[in-house]
């Protein structure tokens, strides 16, 4: 029996969930739903007896934060890095790359980390229902039944023809608007695309050889001149600079013919916006979440979310309103405009607001540490080292520095 390569994407930032998720920390590392990060989730659902050891592609800026997390759930997927991101097709092509030169014609099971996906069981049975049409040389794209008109995900068009209990691929529609989202969910042919995807790699290769040839070539540098650091593996940044920034659906799934698709049938939840994180977690009678930094009184249709301890949230009379707050920073939106809050993060990012990207923490390879105080004469900092960890003292020429423990 042919065993499945996961391999797992882990390289986003998360905008739409500023800012409990920004580009220090993005959302795939956060505990969003329950005490482990979508991303352990993620890793661990991707474990079973058809499967191998995952592959994790992720940005170089991440690779401690990777390594921290993975040995907290026991897991030895071998990790990736991107020296820049460059979407998903760049990232794909090299998993397959890699996979193709160790086993030949493998299969391999792409998915993103950011999915909430409850239900592991019904999830690998419709993985292994879809696994003999990748076999035999299609490519895989798992979606599922839409169930409002959304318009922050893209959708998969459903043709007749069939192999087995997958079902052609006609076309891809992007994020439509509202009325074509209507019209989309009314037709009964289309399904959200979750972007998990399985196929054999040699097929895989062979359309990006087709379709992206110097992409492909320049992916195949990048390995060829990556190298090992750590428990990591490099890709090599000036093969890998000039790759175009492009998804896979753009680069090749849109141009390919072999494509079908599968539904899925387990609880698929794509956490991008505040109102979905708010729907996965649930309401009370009166359509609020509230976390327990929270205070309500006349609320409904309200999100009241904070992660400080030293920062509490009380939201009275409101009406539709989403506020998130964390150490250093406070979001207050109208619920249905949550899809728009990248928007706020690049006006921020404008003004040079520090918020816009970096958290208070700051993961290292040792620890972490937060900054309490800022200020021209001087900083104090809380340090957090790990058993067994150290690091270096630093010697200053103009300031003093004090250790207290």
């Amino acid at each position: 029996m042919v065993s499945i390569v996961p391999v797992i994407l882990a390289g986003g930032s998360g905008m739409r969930l500023w800012p409990v998720s920004r580009e220090s920390m993005p959302k795939q590392f956060v505990p969003l739903v329950g005490k482990r990060s979508l991303f352990q989730e993620s890793v661990l659902r991707l474990k079973g007896q058809d499967l191998q050891s995952s592959k994790v592609i992720t940005s170089s800026n991440y690779r401690f934060l990777v390594s921290k997390q993975l040995k907290e759930i026991c897991s030895d997927a071998k990790v990736y890095l991107e020296p820049v991101g460059k979407n998903t097709a760049p990232a794909i092509i090299a998993a397959a790359q890699l996979s193709e030169e160790r086993n030949p014609g493998s299969l391999m099971l792409v998915a993103p980390s950011d999915h909430y996906i409850p239900d592991v069981k019904t999830f690998n049975e419709s993985i292994l229902e879809a696994k003999n049409a990748a076999e035999l040389g299609d490519i895989i794209t798992f979606g599922v039944r839409p169930t409002r008109p959304e318009t922050g995900y893209g959708y998969i068009e459903r043709g007749h023809e069939r192999i087995g209990p997958c079902r052609k691929v006609n076309n891809f529609i992007e994020k439509p608007n509202s009325k074509t989202a209507q019209k989309i969910l009314d037709s009964g042919d289309f399904l959200w695309n979750a972007g998990i995807f399985l196929f054999r790699t040699d097929v895989m290769l062979s359309l990006a050889e087709k379709y992206q040839p110097d992409m492909t070539s320049a992916v195949r540098l990048s390995i060829q001149n990556g190298e090992a650091d750590l428990e990591f593996f490099r890709f090599e940044s000036k093969s890998w600079g000039g790759i175009g920034e492009v998804s896979i659906d753009y680069a090749i799934m849109e141009k390919a013919e072999n494509l079908s698709c599968i539904e899925l049938k387990s609880e698929w939840h794509d956490l991008g916006d505040w109102q979905s994180v708010s729907e996965v977690i649930g309401h009370d009678k009166d359509h609020n979440l509230i976390t327990k930094n929270s205070t309500s009184k006349n609320c409904k249709n309200t999100t009241l979310w904070s992660t400080s301890e030293r920062m509490h949230i009380a939201g009275l009379g409101l009406d539709n309103i989403i506020a998130v707050a964390t150490e250093d920073a406070v979001l207050v939106a109208n619920a249905d405009r949550t899809q728009e809050v990248k928007e706020i993060v690049a006006e921020l990012e404008k003004n040079d607001v520090n918020q816009a990207k970096q958290h208070v923490r700051d993961e290292r390879p040792w620890g972490w540490f937060e900054s309490l105080i800022d200020l021209p004469t001087y900083q104090v900092k809380i340090l957090h080292v790990y058993p067994g960890a150290r690091l270096s003292l630093q010697s200053h020429k103009f300031r003093s520095e004090h250790w207290v423990v």
